[in-house]
């Protein structure tokens, strides 16, 4: 079943989730959802808030995002980002072209 997931990252800015991103990504912006590593990401939106920045992404699973999170966490850590829990919820509808 596929699930949403919210990151709600207080005093982050584009700069650092960019930084994040080409991580990732071998040094290279993550343009196409077949840029993650890993696969499964659905959809992937980011910007930013009064406070930092928030990330939803839609997942084909728990066990793929859990997959990709073994990848994240290290780097968010690396780039301290805070550490804050993900909001994670099943997807009833997911509407994407």
């Amino acid at each position: 079943m596929a699930i949403g997931v919210v990151f709600e990252f207080p005093g982050v800015d584009a700069v650092q989730y960019d930084a994040v991103c080409r991580r990732l990504n071998d040094g290279r912006v993550l343009s196409a959802l077949a840029d993650w590593p890993g696969g499964g990401i659905l959809a992937h939106v980011a910007g930013p808030t009064p406070t930092g920045w928030r990330v939803v992404d839609v997942w084909e699973s728990e066990a793929a995002f859990q997959a990709f999170g073994t990848k994240l966490m290290p780097l968010l850590a690396e780039m301290n980002f805070p550490q804050v829990a993900p909001q994670v919820f099943p997807v009833h509808n997911a509407v994407t072209s």
